[in-house]
């Protein structure tokens, strides 16, 4: 057994039966994980991955050991892990994991550290605080190939990295993938979002008015779910084109300031800081209630809400109580960071079978040819995209048409008209 840190080894049993239980829903990594176990395309490559601990990551986790490599695992948010998948994937399947649910954000960095002590060849990340840390505290990074990027808000450090000329090896953002952000961004945040809210506070959406902060992938897919659960919903923008898209999709848009006089619940997923703000908590109504869904938990002005207020308690698990000087209280959930993991299990296995699909191709991937790349953010390759497409809709027993000769001769000419 590796050395890791860990909550408890004891929970492991009950994270095996939640891994099986993701499996089911997971085929396309199945079919990769079972074609990885024959090739060993990944044999004795080291992997160092900061992911949230999941049951869905656990089985991408045990898809990359199939496949010949050594993987080190740590969490990339303090409060999204699993103990009991954690405590599993060190009993059961020998890896060494850095994750506690709820750990400080000394520990946080700490495990970080720890998880790049296996001197990574290729690292996978969830909002690049693996990439960030390697770049700032370490040495040459001659024996790293790669990484991939799974989320919105590490994908745009990352090209911030490469803009500035900083960034030290290529990156596949797998988060861009269609794949992924088509289904998992706006399918599994949608979901999972709503999910996380309702176990914490257990409000009824019907007849609610619901904020939702940018109109992402994420936050069109909240949106949705929020309306066909019978809510009022205001989407809030500062660019022009998703604003004019919400409002076309048959969305009200607001600013947030005048939006903050509305709302009984609100949701940001920006990947921005302070999208909530001091004048907007002094806005909203007495009862209001705050929650995020971007990565980091930076949406929300938490120290600014502090500081208008003369009381802060736990009312339930994942619900803070601020009340503010003049007597109106505000509910911040799961301390301002993920929701949908903070206080819920994250996204559907089923959504993140393709998700992941992508991070284990794009290994093989970068393992094939990251000697040949640049210092840059890459994107999924098209055909990796087609495939695992082709994939999931098999496990789903769903067959589409294919063109015929004809019909691909037009489509690749330019002498035909009318």
């Amino acid at each position: 057994m590796r050395k890791s840190h860990i909550q408890d080894i004891k929970l492991a049993q009950m994270g095996r039966l939640r891994m099986e239980w993701a499996a089911r829903e997971m085929p396309v990594l199945r079919h990769i994980q079972k074609r990885f176990a024959a090739e060993k395309p990944l044999k004795g490559v080291r992997i160092a991955a900061c992911l949230h601990v999941t049951s869905e990551t656990a089985n991408l986790m045990v898809a990359l050991k199939e496949g010949g490599a050594q993987v080190t695992l740590c969490a990339s948010n303090p409060l999204s892990t699993q103990d009991d998948i954690a405590a599993t994937l060190v009993r059961h399947q020998g890896l060494a994991v850095y994750a506690i649910k709820g750990e400080d954000k000394k520990t946080y960095y700490r495990h970080i550290a720890s998880a790049l002590d296996c001197r990574p060849q290729i690292t996978m990340d969830d909002g690049a605080d693996l990439v960030s840390t390697l770049h700032e505290r370490r040495g040459p990074l001659l024996e790293v190939l790669g990484g991939t990027e799974e989320t919105t808000t590490g994908v745009i450090r990352l090209r911030a990295m490469e803009k500035a000329n900083t960034l030290k090896y290529p990156i596949v953002a797998v988060n861009d993938a269609k794949t992924k952000h088509f289904f998992d961004n706006r399918y599994g945040t949608g979901q999972s979002t709503i999910d996380g809210i309702l176990r914490s506070t257990n409000i009824l959406l019907a007849g609610k008015t619901v904020v939702i902060a940018g109109y992402g992938w994420c936050g069109r897919g909240v949106a949705t779910r929020a309306r066909g659960m019978g809510a009022r919903v205001l989407v809030t923008e500062v660019e022009p084109l998703r604003a004019l898209e919400a409002k076309m999709d048959g969305f009200e848009v607001a600013p947030m300031q005048q939006a903050a006089r509305q709302g009984d619940l609100f949701i940001t997923l920006t990947g921005d800081v302070a999208v909530l703000d001091v004048g907007h908590f002094k806005a909203m109504k007495d009862g209001a209630i705050i929650s995020n869904s971007g990565h980091f938990n930076v949406e929300i002005n938490l120290v600014g809400l502090k500081k208008l207020s003369r009381k802060v308690r736990t009312v339930r698990t994942f619900v803070e109580e601020y009340t503010l000087r003049g007597g109106k209280k505000l509910f911040v959930l799961g301390e301002g960071r993920l929701i949908n993991l903070a206080a819920a299990e994250g996204h559907p296995a089923s959504v993140m079978d393709m998700s992941f699909a992508n991070q284990a191709l794009a290994a093989e991937y970068i393992l094939k040819n990251g000697r040949q790349f640049s210092r840059k953010v890459y994107p999924v390759p098209e055909e990796i995209d087609a495939e695992i497409a082709r994939l999931k809709l098999k496990s789903m027993g769903i067959a589409i048409d294919a063109l015929t000769l004809q019909q691909k001769k037009y489509l690749n000419s330019w002498e035909e008209g009318t």
